[in-house]
Order: structure tokens, then C-alpha cells, then sequence
């Protein structure tokens, strides 16, 4: 079979998007309700800034705006990471990053599953943030042995989708007609279930330890905990939120509100309490409920180099230090009001940041400029004088303050604030069977493309 016949994983992946989204929305109906606001908002900011929108369609993203953003899932065990990072790669999706959450108190390590090139993100830029719990952050020996064991004995990944993702391997690609099965094959890990395999005992014995823990360890599979839709402006949908009685929760994670968004910006509404029936000892149901499940949104920015990376994270550790205690409810507006001033020492507009080296950006030749031809000069000189145009490169991926601020105001009784195990990248790749991407030398590439095509192009012409 040649490769003509298969199907392509981008067309897998945005087909296993829609239908991911369309099954969330029937289990978590207030999801439809944050995605209509969420169009509504967007719409209205493209209509007052068209700039933002002119930006939108040159890098490409204007198509994929309303597309699903990303999901979340935490998985238990080391092979069911590595299986995980089959069924991705069949729709095309690789790891990129390493993220440690346990030094905020939650007891995992993750990546992202995602696209990795610009053409493949702007077809579906549909992306997985995926988390691995540590078991062995779990102090209690005997309750550590027992949750082992209930994920020992689960399977989440049906029969049949292990065999597709084996013909894919073995073929190279799937026909058009296995690539529509997997789509329903591989959703089946991904769906809520109301009943646990586990004892209501057992569960209440893990959430004691963590939230995460008992979601991890207390269901058949990992169902998806939340889908996020792309906003363009967070604030108005975090404004919208209240007014339509959708919770939101305190804080909007990661840097304040700017004329030019740098990296991730997040919010989402609380998690559900939901009814969920528990192995009783007789194999009699036992009624309980858990709460995890939730909606999120994201504004992204521009993508930070490493130097750029480093001034936001010391600024926000300078407004968290100052705040002195976690950001809530209670003092979100001083936490704003911190995080605002310390923030003036991040310039706010694009120029300022490319000459800065401070973010990443696609260069793209203004046509009008080409006609009388040009010489041959230094980068900066070619922005300078229009010649070259730069547009922001989208941050495709994660914060882990952020990430694990969303998961704590989700959480259910956490007590743990922090944990002492040390970052462990080596572990985490070995269970996932091969390193991850590193984001930001994927940026770098990108921009060292885009110049390239344009420094070629200017070859021709001058």
C-alpha cells in the first residue's frame, strides 16, 4: 500500500477534535455555553481592532480561531504514557515540553501533545496536556501499593484501537475507512464514566491525599477534564462568565493584560460536582460524587525566547513574592495591581520585543516595498524600513504556575502545598519511551525559516 492511499494525521487529528469536542459538549453541557461566548467576544474584538484580525490572516491562525484549543487528561502508569504517545502519533501529534507541577502541590509531571510545524497547527491546532502521576509522592506505603494496583488493573485503551495504531506502525499511515475508526476507537479512552471500579473507601482515602490523585486512580479511564476554547480577549469572557452565571474561577493564571499578549494567558469555570456510582464490596453500587471536570479558556500571545522567558518569570515571581500568599479570591485586585507594576519592566510593544530579543516572529516581505528593489542590509535595518513585516509567533504551549493554578481551583480538598521529590525529566521520557520536543528550539526554527524564505526571496529580486 503507498503512502497516496492513507489518510493524513492532520485530517485525523481534526476530525478526532470535532468529535472529542462534540462528545464533551453533551457530557458537560455548560461547555456550549462558554464556547457561544467565547465566539461572541472574539467576533466583537475583530470588528473594534482590525488590526488584531489582519494580524489573525497573515500568520495564519484566522481559520483556526475557532477551533478547539486543547484538552487535558493525567494518566497512571508508564505504559500507559507510552501507548498514549502512539495513539497521538497517529494523528500527528508529538511530545513537546517537560512541565514538573509537584513544586505547587500537585503530584505530577507532563507534555503536551501537539503539531510541531506551523502548516500542521493551522489545519487543527488541537493539542493534549498530558500528566503522569507520581506515585511514589505518595507517603502512605499501603495506600501507595493499593491505587498501584487499581491501575494495574484497568485498560483504558480498547481492543481495537491498539490494533490500529499497530497497522499505522506497520503501514506507515491508515486508509481513509481506519482512520474514521480510530477517530471512534481512540474517543472511547477519552469519555466520562459514572461508575468507578474502585471502593468509595479507597476513593475518599486517595482524595484525602490529593484531588488528582483520586481522579487519576478512581475511574476506568482518563477522561477528558476539560476542553479550552481560544479567546481574544480573556477579561471580557472572564466578565462575560459572570453575567450569564457561568462560575469563573478568582484569578485569570499567567501575565496581566497588555497591549501585545506574550505567552498564555488562562481561566475557566469550576469544576462540576457529579454523580458517581463506586464498587461496593458485594460488586453493589455505592453512590458518591467527584468534582474535576471543568471548562477552561486561554488567550495566547506571542512565544518568548529564552531571554524574554526569564524576565517574565522573574516578574512574576517579584509580584507573587510580594503578594505573599497564593492569589484568590480574597486579593485577586491587589495580586492584579502587583503584577500590573511589575510588568511595566516588560516592554509592550512588537518592535520593542524583536530588537529586545525578548519573543519570536515570523518575518514576511512587504510586496509593495519590492518593486523599486533592494540591497541586501542587516535584519533589524530591513524591519526598520518596512521591507520586512514581523508578525508574532502564537505560543503553542504551557506555563506550569498556570497549569498547576488551573488544576488547584479544581481541586477538592488539597492540603498538599507542596511536594519533595525533585524534578525527574529522565523518568518521565523513559516512560514515555523517547525525549520530548524542546519548545523553544522549535520557535527558533521557525523564525530561522521565515527569515530564510525571505532573505532567499530578496536574493532574487535585488
Amino acid at each position: 500500500m503507498t503512502a497516496t492511499n492513507f489518510i493524513k494525521t492532520d485530517e485525523i487529528r481534526y476530525q478526532f477534535s470535532i468529535a472529542m469536542s462534540t462528545m464533551y459538549q453533551k457530557e458537560v453541557p455548560l461547555y456550549t455555553n462558554l464556547i457561544e461566548l467565547v465566539n461572541e467576544v472574539n467576533e466583537s474584538v475583530m470588528q473594534q481592532q482590525p488590526e488584531i484580525k489582519q494580524q489573525l490572516i497573515n500568520t495564519g491562525e484566522l481559520d483556526r480561531l475557532s477551533a478547539e484549543r486543547h484538552g487535558a487528561i493525567r494518566l497512571g502508569t508508564a505504559q500507559e504514557l507510552e501507548t498514549m504517545r502512539r495513539l497521538f502519533a497517529v494523528m500527528g501529534m508529538y511530545p513537546v515540553g517537560y512541565y514538573d507541577l509537584t513544586p505547587a502541590g500537585v503530584p505530577v509531571h507532563s507534555t503536551a501533545f501537539r503539531a510541531v510545524t506551523t502548516e500542521a497547527l493551522n489545519i487543527s491546532p488541537f493539542r493534549v496536556f498530558t500528566s503522569l502521576l507520581r506515585l511514589e509522592l505518595i507517603e502512605d506505603e499501603s495506600l501507595r501499593s493499593k491505587a498501584k494496583q487499581a491501575l494495574e488493573n484497568r485498560n483504558i485503551f480498547t481492543d481495537r484501537v491498539i490494533e490500529l495504531i499497530e497497522t499505522f506502525e506497520k503501514q506507515g499511515g491508515l486508509t481513509s475507512e481506519q482512520g474514521e475508526e480510530f477517530v471512534r476507537e481512540a474517543l472511547e479512552t477519552f469519555r466520562w464514566h459514572e461508575s468507578s471500579p474502585i471502593s468509595k473507601s479507597l476513593y475518599e482515602q486517595l482524595l484525602s491525599q490529593h484531588g488528582l490523585i483520586a481522579d487519576i486512580v478512581g475511574f476506568k479511564g482518563p477522561h477528558i477534564n476539560h476542553l479550552t476554547p481560544r479567546t481574544l480577549d480573556i477579561d471580557a469572557v472572564q466578565q462575560g462568565m459572570s453575567q450569564r452565571n457561568i462560575p469563573p474561577k478568582d484569578i485569570i493564571e499567567g501575565p496581566p493584560r497588555r497591549n501585545c499578549p506574550i505567552l498564555l494567558r488562562q481561566t475557566s469555570f469550576k469544576a462540576l460536582e457529579e454523580a458517581v456510582n463506586f464498587t461496593g464490596d458485594a460488586g453493589d453500587a455505592v453512590a458518591g460524587t467527584h468534582t474535576a471536570r471543568f471548562g477552561e479558556i486561554e488567550q495566547r500571545g506571542v512565544a518568548l525566547t529564552p531571554k524574554g522567558r526569564a524576565l517574565y518569570d522573574q516578574l512574576l515571581n517579584a509580584a507573587r513574592t510580594k503578594l505573599g500568599s497564593t492569589p484568590n479570591a480574597s486579593n485577586a485586585s491587589q495580586y492584579y495591581q502587583l503584577l500590573s507594576q511589575e510588568f511595566e519592566a516588560f516592554p509592550d510593544d512588537y518592535h520593542s520585543l524583536h530588537e529586545q530579543g525578548l519573543a519570536y516572529f515570523y518575518y514576511q516581505l512587504n510586496e509593495d516595498k519590492l518593486e523599486a528593489g533592494v540591497s541586501m542590509q542587516q535584519v533589524d535595518e530591513l524591519v526598520s524600513q518596512g521591507v520586512l513585516r514581523i508578525e508574532p509567533i502564537v505560543y503553542e504551549d504551557f506555563l506550569p504556575v498556570s497549569a498547576a493554578g488551573i488544576f488547584q481551583s479544581n481541586l477538592k480538598d488539597n492540603k498538599q502545598s507542596s511536594y519533595q521529590g525533585n524534578s525527574n525529566q529522565a523518568d518521565f521520557e523513559k516512560a514515555l519511551g523517547r525525549p520530548v520536543y524542546d519548545e523553544l528550539e522549535l520557535y527558533s526554527k521557525l523564525q530561522q525559516q521565515s527569515l530564510e524564505r525571505c532573505l532567499n526571496a530578496l536574493q532574487r529580486v535585488s
